[in-house]
């Protein structure tokens, strides 16, 4: 099915079960242990044995000599792997960093070798005893040192030009009655999922199978064929359920790769989960950013001239966290400049986290623009309204097809009581506590991808969905469910969905926040000839018959489904293809983020005491699991904003808080009262589902919202995160 008109009135309109407040169909696995996550799948694949991967201990030089006799000899082991057994393997089409192979050493914790054994313990005790020589070099593991030589670049395609530049940004700042020119870093970052990167695989003959933890199947199955040279088609990959990827699985990791060429060299299946310093440094992270942002106004607040610059580093050969892309459409502003610059480093490889781009990116332009409301003596939230666009300020030809953000600023400001802050900050005193608000504009872009399913119709009236969708805990398994009852007039109970297998029709995957929308849409599209398939067999003109409660009807005459295949199982496969609609119109989703915070005025302690998010973002196919998306990215930009940070050893180059114990992220005493509220809004401009992204818009703005609201408390302006207390103690106002 080619989308590349508005949708019209359809099926989904009835919205009987598409946008109700259902509970997750899987759920009950979930909470009663039977849901099988990759490293507990221990019936698919009979004798399996235990893989260990040592990691690199230097971040830069190469591997001079491997010395295994000891691992060999210990009880148990059945079979070493060594990168120095094979030449360098070749690199999917997704990954920055090589996985395995060779001498030459990337980054830290690079996997350098497996061991495959009996028992777990077993292998884990001969990795240790595995003595590596090295040649270690000088590397490059400071951003800011690094800064000077970075290169411009466009963050896009090869041809696009390394400048967004539209007017004349430095004539016009220039002359500007009010400016801004400051500077705002944000640190590297880690997933910490809590489900390690893991497989099992498993060999017959030429044909591999692993079952893993992967956001993107058919991108793993490509890239695994790539790496171990097969062909796709000899690879299958099984994944239903992953325990939390946040972009960290997306891409072919090291797991999939040693589980494969350890289960080779054993001639046994093999299962191997990474210890969790490697989750931080042998895989990948967001990486952290310097950005100076200008922004000039007239006295009326009207934004003359606005100009976003960012650093980021990654191996030779990566993508820049693209932390301008929502500076480019959030606000007007007729004089612009937008640059993102790449600086080479050797530490482990940066890519996607939750919101690439934005969530970062925001962080720092919220702060400006309240800093630049500051400035002007106007308020945050009037601020924002009075530069908002209905039009991409880059090309007014082009408007979004859909942009409530006035309403979720007006609603939110509502809502929260914005009109009792105090704009002078540290004035709202409460025993020690110093308590101030903040807020912060969310933006996300809305991403559409290809995403194709396949749709059985048996007998007894259940209706099957089989996709390579996978569920990252983000509700896959039920929106699915509800597109497919929805589309079939069956109730929710008479659906059955299959995911996460390279054996189903490729959808978008999960990333980017264009699973739910475009998987759902692929489904639909799939149900389109299913009905046709079945308005055929039951003699219906298939644009007069209704599909409801359990019958197909047309005039007088009605016909229970399931009779439709009761000679023989009906099956029905369809994609969805996007055409020039997101082209043509800018599709973005939009929140008004508000917090409370009460910063302990002796110790400088911060606590969020409430937070708020009104979320623009096209028709919510599930409330329920829509609002628990949003909590989940509102905690974790918390997390951003107030202790996420994975340290780098700038001598020795790697992360050195690098498991749960060191690198700190919310937990419930941490996070308050949460309220999601959800704009009516459906956009017929973005899929047949006329829905939109949700799961990574929750996170975009946080971090500023709660550093704005710290300012509003404290007086102290922070600018580089995360705002730890020892950022606050010197500029806290006197207490005695």
């Amino acid at each position: 099915m080619k989308f590349d008109t508005p949708a019209t009135t359809n099926p989904i309109d009835r919205m009987k079960i598409v946008g109700q407040p259902v509970d997750r169909i899987d759920g009950p696995l979930k909470t009663t242990g039977r849901a099988p996550y990759a490293y507990e799948r221990h019936d698919v694949a009979a004798g399996q044995a235990y893989g260990h991967v040592l990691g690199a201990g230097i971040a830069k030089g190469r591997v001079l000599a491997m010395h295994i006799d000891a691992a060999r000899a210990l009880p148990g082991v059945l079979a070493i792997v060594t990168t120095l057994d094979m030449p360098r393997l070749a690199k999917g089409k997704m990954n920055t960093a090589f996985l395995f192979g060779g001498a030459d050493i990337q980054h830290y914790h690079q996997a350098i070798a497996v061991v495959v054994a009996e028992r777990f313990e077993q292998a884990r005790d001969a990795a240790a005893l595995i003595r590596v020589e090295y040649d270690r070099q000088a590397g490059r593991f400071d951003l800011a040192a690094e800064g000077a030589k970075a290169e411009l670049v466009s963050g896009e395609s090869s041809d696009a030009p390394a400048e967004h530049r539209v007017g004349d940004f430095e004539g016009t700042f220039a002359t500007a009655e009010v400016t801004l020119d400051e500077t705002y870093t944000t640190p590297d970052e880690s997933h910490a999922m809590m489900e390690p990167h893991a497989t099992i695989a498993a060999w017959e003959g030429g044909k591999l199978t692993i079952w893993t933890s992967t956001q993107m199947v058919a991108w793993w199955r490509r890239d695994l064929a790539i790496t171990l040279g097969l062909k796709p088609e000899d690879v299958r990959v099984d994944s239903p359920f992953i325990g939390g990827g946040f972009g960290g699985k997306l891409f072919l990791r090291a797991d999939a790769v040693l589980a494969a060429l350890g289960a080779r060299a054993a001639g046994r299946p093999v299962k191997l989960a990474l210890a969790r310093p490697l989750v931080a440094n042998n895989t990948t992270h967001r990486p952290a950013t310097i950005q100076r942002i200008r922004i000039g106004a007239g006295r009326d607040g009207r934004i003359t001239a606005i100009a976003h610059d960012s650093l980021s580093g990654d191996l030779p050969e990566g993508q820049p966290e693209t932390a301008v892309a929502q500076t480019k459409l959030l606000y007007a502003g007729a004089n612009r400049l937008m640059t993102m610059r790449l600086a080479e480093l050797d530490l482990p490889e940066g890519n996607s986290m939750r919101a690439p781009g934005e969530a970062p990116g925001l962080m720092a332009l919220e702060i400006a623009m309240d800093e630049m409301a500051e400035r002007l003596g106007i308020d945050p939230v009037e601020f924002r309204i009075i530069n908002d666009t209905q039009v991409d300020p880059a090309d007014h030809d082009r408007p979004f097809s859909q942009r409530q953000l006035i309403r979720c600023l007006r609603e939110g400001s509502e809502r929260f009581g914005w009109s009792q802050r105090n704009p002078t900050p540290g004035q709202w005193r409460e025993g020690r506590w110093l308590r101030g608000m903040g807020m912060a504009v969310g933006f996300r872009n809305n991403l559409v991808v290809t995403s194709g399913a396949r749709v059985r119709l048996s007998g007894d009236g259940m209706v099957t969905v089989e996709t390579d969708m996978t569920d990252i805990g983000t509700g896959s398994y039920t929106i699915i469910a509800q597109t497919a009852a929805e589309m079939m007039g069956v109730e929710l109970g008479h659906v059955r969905v299959r995911l996460g297998d390279s054996d189903f029709p490729v959808s978008a995957g999960s990333g980017g926040q264009f699973g739910g929308n475009s998987s759902t849409a692929g489904v639909y599209a799939a149900c389109v000839k299913l009905r046709e398939a079945v308005a055929q067999r039951l003699g219906f003109n298939a644009a007069d018959a209704v599909f409801e409660d359990g019958e197909v009807r047309a005039g007088n005459r009605r016909v229970r489904l399931a009779e439709a295949a009761s000679a023989q199982e009906l099956v029905a496969e369809d994609r969805i293809e996007f055409g020039d609609l997101t082209k043509r119109f800018q599709q973005s989703t939009f929140a008004g983020h508000f917090v409370e915070v009460a910063v302990d005025a002796f110790t400088g302690e911060t606590r969020l005491r409430r937070m708020l998010a009104v979320c623009a973002a096209g028709r919510i196919l599930n409330p329920k699991s829509a609002r628990s998306q949003v909590i989940g990215a509102m905690t974790m930009g918390a997390g951003a904003a107030l202790m996420e940070e994975l340290a780098v050893d700038t001598r020795l180059g790697f992360f050195v808080n690098h498991d749960l114990a060191g690198y700190e992220v919310p937990v419930h005493a941490d996070i308050p009262r949460q309220e999601v509220v959800f704009l009516d809004e459906a956009d017929p401009l973005s899929s047949p589902m006329k829905a939109k992204g949700i799961a990574e818009l929750g996170i975009c703005g946080v971090g500023a919202a709660i550093a704005n609201a710290i300012h509003n408390a404290t007086g102290v302006r922070v600018r580089d995160y995360p705002i730890t207390l020892d950022k606050l103690l010197e500029g806290l106002p006197e207490v005695a």
